[in-house]
């Protein structure tokens, strides 16, 4: 028998697909649509927004200041014009700053302005201008002077303030500026004039780089900027209020942020040129006195102005004296110059310490770059050397100090030609490294240990740095090359001092041999050490400033300003030099030429030793008071004393609104908007991740999908 076969027991194959499986091709092809127009749309979105981004990063991140409250944009309302007007007599420089802030908008307006002086500013007196209405500001505790302005402030007084957030950073309140009108505000502060290797040097900052702010937020401190782009932290509580915003010239309105200088230089010899590493000048001789103007007229605020002037061939002094009679009290303001002892070959290991952050971007690394190889130029075959650099992190070249010979120096010179700027200025572990010997295997010989530390000095924790030098230095000597067109000179000068080393400034690559050869020639040459100075029997040792002189390089002079001793008798100073013998030179005090400003000199002498005494910056009670009696009887701004100047009419109705404006600075002249270190929150990475997670979620949804449809 044969089987038949059963056809219908063998089940027959749809070529039509099942409705569920049409559903999941249906879905699959939707997702698909979806995510290639969600590609295109993010393409399309997300690209402007990142240019516009990278716009405010590259081009002028300080554009933010002018976002008000309600989140629009705000053209600034305040413009800014400075006047100096700078008379040297001597060693002391005197000069009348005038800040013109014009409202040109229609709301009555608050101006708030964070501006640089120089390192040894001493801020003497202060007025208000307000149209035919002049203001006599006075000085009371840094408290008091608060007080007074804000209440003036609330009734519609028109009020100023200064302050001083640092040494050579200071801080303009002027309220109640009515729309359409001007307020000035004059300022008269003296400093001194830096004298080295026959020549005399005066530096005008008009700007200043935005600085680092190490540390954690502060957790019980307001996360809002109150007036800067930073918030306070743990290593710099007051970053808020020494973090202007920094914006491009055309950020600010038309002719805003100008400064017209003129100087007047009384050197007291005559005087055979007048020269600036960064303006073009105008000088014109009357006698022995040059009156000096830039060229260009009105200066662009964007870097510092620094003049320089040599005496005539044959006349630059060995020794200088000046008296001054203030408030029943006698002051002498003493300088003598030891001769130039000849050069000695001393072997050494030199450290070479690289600022590579982000605020050297531009002009300023290449400056570093330039600066640091023509050290490398100095070393001998005696020597050896070691090359660090830092920005967030701290990388040394070698392990160690080595040798410098023919194949390290150009190793080390491909190393720094290579380097670039970025990420935020750790100042601490560099100076740790670079202060903190060390060495694998012995060393044959005794060397003197050097370190060249390049920065800008765009730090807010300054006090903590110059702490952790005191503490390391050790047997080192630390020396300091200023940066860039507008360097932190509080940071240069005082790292230097508290290094027992010396400082200079490189502003323009073209005007680089000079300082920087006199900054090597020191470093080559014998120190004269053991300084003592010898006055009139009778002198209190606690009148006579500084107490223990520093050592002193090539060229350098020793300056001393005592109070309380008239122009009688002599004053001996002598030292050591490096071969053993003594240096000692005597000089009459009835040869004191009359002096202005001395007593003012002494006392910002006599405030930054009691500041001293408390690196840590926790100062005690009794120098704070000590410190507020000094700035109240000579007249001195000081960390705790303030000028404040108010007007007894209110001028503003108490229903008008009253907008508070934060003046920005303008950028550092040759830096790049990658030193801007402004708020995370304000680029667009938050939106960019978003983006990107949903992007994945899109695609993680096709995904299964597409394994369930195949399920």
């Amino acid at each position: 028998m044969i089987p038949t076969m059963c056809l219908s027991a063998v089940p027959s194959r749809d070529p039509r697909p099942s409705p569920r499986r049409l559903v999941h091709r249906a879905v699959h092809r939707w997702l698909e649509s979806i995510s290639l127009w969600l590609a295109v749309l993010l393409l399309l979105f997300v690209h402007p927004l990142y240019a516009e981004a990278m716009e405010l990063e590259t081009e002028g991140t300080g554009a933010f200041h002018f976002v008000g409250a309600d989140g629009q944009w705000q053209e600034p309302a305040t413009l800014l014009t400075t006047d100096y007007r700078v008379t040297v007599s001597g060693l002391i420089a005197d000069t009348v700053l005038r800040q013109r802030f014009a409202n040109t908008g229609q709301q009555w307006r608050e101006g708030v302005f964070v501006f640089p002086l120089p390192a040894d500013a001493s801020v003497y007196g202060l007025t208000m201008i307000a149209g035919e209405r002049v203001i006599e500001g006075q000085i009371h505790t840094r408290q008091d002077a608060t007080r007074q302005y804000e209440q003036a402030r609330a009734e519609g007084r028109q009020a100023a303030r200064v302050e001083q957030q640092r040494a050579n950073l200071f801080t303009t309140y002027l309220a109640n500026i009515p729309p359409g009108e001007a307020v000035t505000v004059e300022l008269r502060y003296q400093q001194a004039v830096r004298y080295q290797s026959g020549q005399f040097e005066l530096r005008l900052p008009t700007t200043l780089t935005p600085r680092y702010m190490p540390g954690q937020p502060l957790a019980n401190r307001a996360t809002s900027w109150q007036g800067g782009w930073a918030t306070p932290t743990t290593e710099v509580p007051d970053a808020d209020k020494i973090s202007p915003f920094t914006v491009r010239p055309q950020e600010v309105g038309a002719g805003s942020h100008l400064a017209q200088v003129a100087l007047t230089l009384n050197a007291g010899l005559p005087i055979a040129q007048v020269t600036s590493p960064s303006h073009r000048l105008l000088s014109t001789w009357e006698g022995d006195t040059v009156l000096v103007t830039p060229a260009q007229g009105a200066l662009v605020m964007d870097r510092d102005l620094v003049v320089r002037w040599s005496p005539q061939r044959g006349q630059a002094p060995s020794a200088a004296l000046f008296h001054e009679r203030f408030d029943g009290e006698d002051y002498l303001l003493a300088m003598l110059v030891p001769g130039q002892a000849p050069r000695q070959s001393l072997p050494r290991e030199l450290v070479f310490v690289i600022d590579t952050s982000g605020s050297m971007a531009g002009t300023s690394i290449r400056q570093a770059q330039a600066s640091l190889l023509r050290g490398l130029d100095t070393l001998t075959a005696a020597d050896r050397f070691n090359v660090i650099q830092f920005n967030s992190q701290t990388q040394a070249l070698f392990p160690s100090a080595k040798p410098a010979d023919a194949v390290n120096l150009a190793r080390a010179r491909r190393y720094v030609q290579a380097l670039e700027a970025n990420g935020g200025t750790e100042m601490a572990p560099a100076l740790a490294a670079a202060l903190v010997a060390t060495h694998h295997g012995d060393l044959s010989q005794e060397l003197v240990r050097q370190v060249v530390f390049i920065t800008d000095g765009a730090v807010g924790n300054e006090q903590r740095l110059f702490a952790q030098i005191s503490d390391q230095l050790g047997d080192s000597r630390l020396f300091t090359v200023g940066i860039g067109s507008a360097p932190n000179m509080h940071f240069m000068r005082e790292a230097a001092r508290y290094g027992r080393g010396s400082y200079t400034a490189i502003n323009d690559l073209g005007a680089l041999s000079e300082p920087l050869d006199q900054l090597f020639g020191k470093m080559e040459s014998p120190v004269m050490t053991a300084i003592q100075s010898q006055w009139p029997a009778g002198t209190e040792a606690q009148a006579v400033l500084p107490q223990r002189p520093g050592d002193l390089f090539l060229g350098e002079p020793l300056i001393q300003v005592i109070r309380g001793q008239g122009a009688e008798g002599d004053v001996t100073a002598s030292g050591r030099l490096a071969d053993g013998s003594q240096w000692q030179q005597t000089l009459a005090l009835s040869q004191a030429a009359p002096g202005r400003g001395l007593h003012r000199y002494w006392a910002r002498q006599k405030i930054d030793s009691l500041l001293d005494e408390s690196l840590s910056g926790q100062t005690g009670e009794s120098t704070r008071a000590a410190v507020i009696e000094l700035g109240l009887r000579h007249q001195l701004v000081t960390p705790y004393t303030s000028f404040v100047a108010v007007d007894k009419t209110p001028v503003r109705a108490p229903d008008e609104a009253l907008a508070t404006e934060q003046v920005p600075t303008l950028k550092p002249h040759g830096t790049t908007a990658g030193m801007l270190r402004y708020p995370q929150t304000a680029t667009w990475s938050p939106l960019l991740l978003a983006l990107g997670l949903l992007g994945l979620m899109g695609s993680a949804v096709a995904q299964l999908w597409q394994r369930r449809a195949r399920g």
